[in-house]
């Protein structure tokens, strides 16, 4: 039976009640694991009242900023963890952003500066975590990302995100092999196309959805429940044989050639 009863989850990424970290964080809480929540601080905080007044159903234990492009910060939560918690058991990692003008046009105009910083936060913040989460996970772990079918194949609008959850799939699998010693298991959920804030941002993602919903084998899209139900299943001891993977939950839409 799937129980994280006595487990300390840190969930990052929730923006609002679309988003897929608040499935995740909904079916961890179900599952009986002690919350904590990051937010992006934002100057007139409104971010910072608006998740908080979101999650404040899931009990968390720990509510504190993270902006995964400030060292301080990161370097900060953790120590927070390791003060109030004293370990970590879980951490879900769903932090992704491109430009809105890199997500769409011609993958050849991407900026610099719009690649550079796709790939600082979508895929190098994972290594980061992961090294902070590292010393904390003392009785073992669960590390889970969320990435998409857009990192192995191209999707019309997706271009820079595509590169940074191509190397965000790399991530998982060089810290799979570093942290297994310590029994650190890290995995991604791929999942399908779902509105969210984050998606709204891809041109066509309408498009998307409709298209999965006609050609996936289930003919339908998949929810941020069911993307929750997944990342429960990967964090629990139900899973502990499993590392280094990219497990699908799109419908069944990656199988199909056309």
């Amino acid at each position: 039976m799937l129980n994280l009863t006595g487990k300390n989850a840190l969930v990052t990424g929730i923006a609002n009640n679309r988003s897929i970290a608040w499935g995740i964080a909904q079916q961890l809480h179900k599952a009986g694991a002690n919350l904590g929540i990051t937010y992006l601080a934002d100057e007139k905080g409104r971010h910072e009242r608006k998740v908080a007044e979101l999650v404040e159903p899931l009990n968390p234990s720990l509510y504190v900023p993270c902006n995964v492009q400030d060292d301080n910060e990161i370097k900060s939560t953790f120590e927070t963890i390791r003060d109030k918690w004293g370990k970590l058991d879980i951490l879900i990692h769903c932090l992704a952003f491109a430009g809105k003008d890199e997500l769409s046009g011609d993958f050849s105009n991407t900026s610099r500066k719009g690649f550079t910083q796709a790939l600082e936060i979508s895929a190098y913040s994972l290594v980061q975590m992961s090294a902070a989460a590292k010393p904390l996970m003392t009785e073992g772990g669960s590390i889970l990302t969320l990435s998409y079918l857009g990192g192995v194949r191209v999707i019309p609008n997706y271009n820079v995100m595509g590169i940074a959850k191509a190397a965000l799939e790399m991530n998982v699998r060089y810290l799979a092999a570093e942290l297994g010693p310590q029994n650190i298991r890290v995995n991604a959920i791929s999942s399908g196309p779902i509105r969210t804030l984050a998606s709204s941002a891809v041109g066509g993602i309408l498009d998307m959805i409709h298209h999965v919903e006609e050609v996936a084998p289930l003919r339908r899209t998949v929810t941020q429940v069911e993307v929750g139900n997944t990342a429960a299943f990967l964090c629990s001891d139900l899973a502990s044989g499993i590392t280094g993977q990219i497990l699908y939950v799109d419908a069944g839409y990656e199988i199909m050639g056309m």
